[in-house]
């Protein structure tokens, strides 16, 4: 952490007052001839690079790290301190704090390691991360589309359903184990130099790699890995993976890659297990990485997931995995517990963000039916919701939506439960799919 000084805060508090109100730091690049050479470094060090880090850093938000400063916290921090940070980077002294080490759920009930840079550290990261992205980006294979500009994971799911479609139809679908954990720090720096010849930013780097992990309290070094939850690892393992790209275009393979996700498609499952065998072992001997045998196989695609789709057995037709739609359910369910008490209204709203931002990736999906009976899930749980919330008025409120008097009376004396009931003509024609529309409520489906 570093000292105040007064001195410099008061330049940077001049230089805010006399810039325009959408810079978010003051004096960000100080003396323009500091650095006299057009080296990586002075790159990094460049004011609109670094007030570009900044914007991206606040956009990204996300939690302290060991030192408790907030993202919020981060411009004034700048303001006060920045000179004398910049000063460090140039003098190559500077010193990255830990990583603040948190387990995040995953399916199945397991967890994954999350580091958690401090914020300074990560609008340091991320304005590195964007100068060597763009000595990198030129040179990486164009079937690589993780953490790449104008790539998405959409474009992985296209390459290898044209690539099914086009009678390649066997994938060799390759996990690798702890990808982010077990990257090699040696190689990942050799090959880093090849295109990013300057010590200055290598050694910066290095530390960043080296700043060790905090686990509970207790210090733990890093001697190998690039900790995932900071802005330069994505950057850093396409330049590990991007060795693997080419060595599969060498051979001729047909493959898309998104981050540690790779799928390598074959024309039968012989060529697949010979596929398997070959990139394992280069996996293993070259990159120093190790292929999970429990989750790597040959097989069919319909029998596969990648990103979160599969592609169906007839037409090669895209369709959410059956992980992600139960991942789904199990947010879906936890809105609409019976005994939150929250309104119809703000229920929705809240269901409209979680469907929206889902659709906004599973959208593409061309199997429609797995996304209808979610739509009709959702009307039902919703009918449960509402009628748990009438208890005893749930004769009058039946009537009032126009329900006849045999059939309201026979649902609101009926012994079977909310679940049962929901799904019951009676409350399907009370609550009919118009009025979960007028509250705001999107289908995935389109209709």
């Amino acid at each position: 952490m570093t000292k105040r000084d007064g001195s410099a805060s008061d330049h940077l508090r001049t230089q805010a007052a006399a810039t325009p109100q959408d810079e978010l730091v003051a004096g960000l690049s100080g003396a323009p001839e500091s650095i006299r050479n057009p080296a990586l470094l002075a790159q990094v060090l460049d004011r609109a690079n670094l007030q570009r880090a900044l914007k991206q850093v606040r956009q990204n938000k996300g939690a302290p790290g060991i030192d408790g400063m907030s993202v919020d916290a981060l411009p004034e921090h700048l303001r006060h301190h920045w000179l004398e940070i910049r000063a460090q980077l140039e003098a190559g002294s500077y010193r990255p704090q830990p990583v603040r080490r948190v387990e995040i759920p995953k399916a199945g009930g397991k967890t994954r390691p999350l580091g958690i840079p401090t914020v300074l550290d990560r609008f340091i990261q991320q304005a590195i991360a964007q100068v060597v992205c763009a000595q990198w980006e030129p040179h990486f294979h164009p079937h690589s589309y993780g953490f790449r500009p104008q790539r998405s994971a959409h474009q992985a799911v296209r390459e290898v359903q044209a690539n099914i479609r086009a009678g390649y139809g066997w994938v060799v679908d390759m996990d690798l184990q702890a990808f982010f954990d077990r990257v090699n720090h040696d190689r990942l720096m050799a090959r880093l130099k090849s295109r990013c010849p300057d010590a200055d930013l290598l050694r910066l780097v290095n530390r960043f790699l080296k700043a060790g992990v905090s686990v509970g309290g207790k210090l733990e070094p890093t001697s190998m890995g690039v900790p995932q939850g900071g802005p330069l690892s994505p950057v850093l393992a396409n330049v590990v993976l991007d060795e693997l790209d080419w060595e599969l275009a060498r051979r001729g393979h047909r493959f898309a890659r998104y981050a540690d996700d790779c799928n390598i498609l074959v024309k039968s499952k012989r060529a697949g297990e010979r596929v398997m065998a070959s990139v394992t072992r280069f996996v293993s001997d070259t990159l120093r990485l190790t292929v999970n045998p429990l989750k790597s196989a040959v097989d069919r695609p319909k029998n596969r997931k990648f990103l979160g789709f599969k592609v169906s057995r007839n037409g090669a037709k895209l369709k959410v995995a059956d992980q992600a739609i139960d991942k789904l359910k199990d947010r879906l369910r936890e809105l609409t517990r019976r005994t939150r008490g929250t309104s119809i209204g703000a229920l929705v709203a809240e269901l409209r963000e979680t469907l929206l931002g889902w659709k906004a990736y599973f959208g593409i999906a061309e199997v429609l039916s797995p996304l209808r009976e979610i739509d009709k899930w959702v009307r039902r749980k919703l009918r449960c919701y509402l009628w748990k919330q009438w208890g005893s008025s749930g004769y009058r409120q039946l009537r009032q939506r126009g329900i006849s008097v045999r059939e309201a009376w026979n649902t609101s004396k009926s012994a079977h439960g909310p679940w049962r009931l929901s799904k019951t003509p009676a409350l399907s024609m009370a609550l009919p799919l118009r009025f979960f529309e007028n509250l705001g409520l999107p289908s995935l489906a389109p209709r």
